[in-house]
């Protein structure tokens, strides 16, 4: 091979960089020329030594110096072994977009009689090693894979070439770890190579062009503000500035929300500031002006000039980097917890703030159609009144029936009445609260303590009071507002500027391209969030009999690990018996909170302890709500509805417990379980005797249609689980005339689910997904904080999403997914300096922690099974039969071998 292909190709078509793999002929590579006219040469020669080979060859890069200085060239890494020859090299070129530091660029080479998992390990640890150095680099990995994949072990890099490489085979790869950076095209093969070559034209567009220059309006918040602002309502006459306005709730919310926004701007000053996508924390005003100097002396050709700032900017940015991260230091030691977590995800850049969907007036308005679609035709005037307190029905009404066992009793403490006072739940009240026979009442430390919980960071509802004056403000304002709110719940009425919503159209998919693409979620007053979370505590006390057992969404002491263990027991235990089957219903509904109906759920609410007058306040917040819909530029016509609860709002998702609470069933051979909206029904099946589990999947379709929630048959899906050597052909099961897919894995609660149990589909989704987690990691250790931030952030970041929901799944992955798991948080604890706990050690410990809060609570579903295996002997637990390994190795068995070995230590 001489030069001049190279030559040509160079010329040609003007590449900054040849990656070059010489698999075999040649004794060394010193055939590719050492001084090709304009370009860099590095190489790696083969080591027949190491490599096992009886021939020559190797790998190489070539760097343009048109668009490298070959100065800023280095060799990072040079891998030889029978499996992988690679070749790392890191490169700054003269112009790079401000969100990479440097580009890494590794060339590969894998032998077809290499192993595959053994390469591509290797690789793996090369990358993880060069992306702590550095975080923020560019990361290209190109050459001949021949059979092998990164896609597992590298699983946040993205593959560019689709074109052939050798006759109709992809042999030769390019991963990068930047989505859409490239797109390949053939040419012809170099010299008498019987590999093409492959053109890769950069479609990369910089942040700062993806995402334009915005400007915000902010106040400039200051202690000397607050004091200011506290008080001014301080010396505030509310009674007189109410005056006039009598008993109108709605004509009083608006004069005091107008005057706390009055005073709001009149003492806190604003400011507009630009806002650029690839701005880091740390840049000040003072480095933005040596910047833009530096852009002059570039412009006037000054090099002198030019070289003393840049001098100068490269110590500013250094010193403000070291400033920004004392500034949060010192937050860490004044035990600022959340301001040490939010400068955290600033210099990571994890979730940052998105900006709001774009479109125009017409697309905002469509959208606040079709979020309103289902209140179509309805007329709230003409609905049944809320009947009163005297005929609502006692809670043993045969008509509210359950398949559950007994429930438990309600702590909740009423009146003579019927209806239950707030206040009485707490003593040593500093002003006595708003009294009535016939309604609930709030009273002054009670709204006083819910303002001082507020998150001050949040956006302000339509209502434009900010939760940051409600909290700085909160003894000045809760007298008012208990006021407010009392006069509410005496009236029975929400005021309307409350129950006012600004939806957001928050993306489902990546590219949303029809409007069921969307989530409205709801933007609401916070002073009504403060209601609702006042007027929750005991709406949940009230209706504690009437719950659902399996309802495992917003319940105290139970969550998603609860649901999907519930979901596995009895799988696992029925399986373990020969000859056995499972089949699990996946329920999806199309909009579910949207499709509540107020009359309907007042009817239910009837049957609980709840008050009439509860009830009535309860109907108006569902009914008569104004809405619109917020985009980028500009904001919809407003719509009314009466049908369903605003999404994003503290009652909605409890109120939809509620509602669906009248169908609870639990067999020995089949239950429905809830987790919201996320219903599933799991018939144990065996001899083929399907009909109960057919049976429940007809009536819960039933009961759906005549509580008006719409099944999405199409994203309903079934699993059926046969462990049997000569399994039977199952008949489908139909809803509504339709067909429903069974399907071999499912997402249930953010945990893959498939029909062998053995988690392949979960462990792959976790890996990915920490894998991409470590990469922010990464970035946090190049800023140089302090152990304990990078443990804080560890923690949150990585291992929260390696370890989520891993007392399910964690005891029976196989020994390969285990192993990959340990070797991502091996890679976690060599970018934080120190040993971390591995995953068996983290899973341990959960359960125990799991199986402890099951016998403690005796509401958790399983609370009696558990309590059922206690040795009349001692304090341990007894075992459960297992046939088979797959049970032994599930939760439940697992978690009594914890426990019991917890007693002995």
């Amino acid at each position: 091979m001489n030069s001049k292909p190279f030559q040509g190709l160079s010329q040609s078509i003007g590449s900054v960089v040849l990656c070059v793999s010489v698999r075999r002929g040649c004794r060394t590579i010193s055939q590719i020329p050492a001084s090709l006219p304009g370009f860099l040469t590095v190489r790696a020669d083969r080591d027949l030594k190491r490599s096992g080979k009886r021939k020559g060859g190797g790998v190489a890069v070539l760097v343009n110096n048109r668009w490298c200085h070959p100065g800023h060239v280095s060799v990072k890494c040079r891998l030889r072994s029978p499996d992988v020859e690679l070749l790392a090299v890191s490169c700054r070129p003269y112009y790079l977009p401000r969100e990479f530091t440097s580009v890494v660029l590794a060339t590969v080479y894998i032998p077809p009689s290499a192993i595959a998992e053994n390469a591509c390990d290797a690789i793996s640890s090369v990358v993880a090693k060069l992306q702590t150095q550095h975080p923020n680099a560019f990361v290209a990995i190109s050459g001949d894979f021949n059979h092998a994949s990164l896609s597992a072990t590298l699983p946040t890099f993205q593959q560019f070439v689709s074109c052939s490489t050798r006759e109709n085979k992809t042999l030769d790869l390019c991963y990068a770890n930047v989505k859409n950076a490239y797109m390949s095209k053939t040419r012809p093969p170099l010299g008498q190579s019987d590999h093409n070559l492959v053109f890769l034209c950069s479609e990369y567009k910089p942040l700062v062009q993806r995402q334009p220059v915005t400007r915000r309006t902010v106040r400039k918040w200051s202690q000397d503000a607050e004091e200011a602002l506290q008080s001014c309502f301080e010396t505030t006459d509310w009674m007189t500035l109410c005056q006039g306005y009598e008993e109108d709730i709605n004509a009083i919310t608006g004069c005091v929300t107008d005057y706390i926004n009055f005073c709001v701007d009149n003492i806190i000053p604003t400011r507009t500031v630009r806002c650029f996508a690839n701005n880091k924390p740390w840049i000040t005003s003072e480095l933005k002006n040596l910047l833009n100097e530096k852009k002059r002396a570039f412009k006037e050709g000054d090099r002198e000039l030019l070289r003393s700032i840049q001098k100068q900017l490269k110590i500013k940015i250094r010193d403000s980097k070291e400033a920004y991260r004392k500034k949060l230091e010192n937050k860490l030691q004044r035990n600022n917890i959340r301001d040490v977590w939010s400068g955290m995800k600033k210099i990571t850049g994890f979730k940052q703030r998105k900006d709001c969907t774009d479109g125009s007036l017409d697309t905002a308005n469509e959208l606040n159609k079709f979020f309103n679609r289902f209140s179509s035709g309805t007329n709230p005037a003409s609905s049944s009144p809320v009947p009163s307190q005297s005929d609502i029905p006692s809670s043993s009404d045969p008509t509210f029936s359950c398949h559950t066992p007994a429930l438990l009793s309600s702590n909740a403490v009423m009146d003579s009445s019927g209806s239950i006072n707030l206040s009485s739940t707490k003593s040593g009240d500093a002003a006595a609260p708003f009294t009535s026979p016939s309604h609930l009442s709030v009273s002054r430390s009670q709204v006083k303590r819910q303002l001082e919980r507020l998150n001050r960071n949040k956006a302000a509802g339509p209502d434009g009071v900010s939760p940051r004056v409600l909290k700085a403000c909160a003894e000045q304002l809760c007298g008012i507002l208990q006021h407010l709110f009392n006069l509410s719940l005496a009236q029975e009425k929400v005021p309307v500027l409350w129950k006012t919503s600004c939806l957001v159209p928050v993306p489902k998919k990546t590219r949303p391209s029809v409007n069921d693409d969307y989530r409205p979620v709801a933007l609401t007053s916070h002073i009504m969030k403060v209601l609702e979370r006042l007027l929750l505590v005991h709406l949940n006390k009230q209706t504690r009999t009437y719950q659902d057992p399996l309802q495992f969404a917003y319940r105290h002491g139970v969550g998603v690990e609860d649901a999907i263990i519930q979901l596995l027991q009895p799988i696992h235990c029925h399986l373990d018996k020969a000859g056995s089957t499972v089949r699990v219903m996946f329920f999806d509904f199309s909009s579910a909170f949207n499709t509540i109906q107020p009359d309907v759920l007042c009817q239910k609410l009837q049957k609980t302890q709840v008050g009439a007058s509860t009830i009535a306040w309860i109907k108006d917040y569902l009914t008569n709500r104004p809405q619109f819909v917020r985009l980028k530029n500009c904001t919809s016509n407003q719509a009314i509805s009466n049908i369903g609860a605003p999404q994003g709002t503290v009652l909605s998702p409890f109120l939809f417990t509620l509602y669906t609470s009248d169908f609870q069933y639990k067999s020995e051979t089949c239950h429905l379980q809830k987790y919201s909206d996320d219903s599933a029904v799991v018939g144990c099946i065996r001899d083929g005797q399907e009909a109960e589990y057919r049976e429940l999947v007809e009536r819960f379709v039933a009961w759906c249609g005549n509580n008006h929630l719409t099944l999405n048959v199409n994203k309903t899906k079934e699993m059926i689980l046969d462990f049997r050597r000569n399994r039977v052909e199952s008949n489908t099961v139909s809803i509504m005339g339709e067909e429903v897919e069974v399907v071999e894995e499912y997402k249930y609660l953010g945990v893959h689910l498939d029909n062998r149990l053995d988690w392949r589909k979960n462990s792959k989704a976790v890996y990915k997904k920490g894998h991409s987690r470590l990469h922010f990691l990464r970035t946090l250790r190049s800023f140089n904080v302090c152990s304990k931030m990078l443990q804080i952030f560890y923690k949150s970041v990585v291992e929260s999403v390696i370890s989520s929901a891993i007392v399910c799944w964690g005891s029976s992955i196989r020994s390969r997914d285990l192993k990959r798991l340990n070797s991502l948080i091996k890679k976690a604890g060599s970018v934080l300096g120190t040993t971390v706990e591995p995953l068996e050690e983290i899973m341990q410990r959960r359960i125990l922690q799991r199986i402890k809060k099951m016998m403690d609570n005796p509401e958790h579903s399983l609370h009696k099974t558990v309590r059922q295996r206690k040795s009349v002997f001692s304090q341990r637990l007894l075992q459960f039969r297992c046939n088979t390994d797959r049970y032994w190795r599930s939760f439940l068995p697992t978690a009594i071998v914890i426990y019991n070995n917890s007693l002995m230590t």
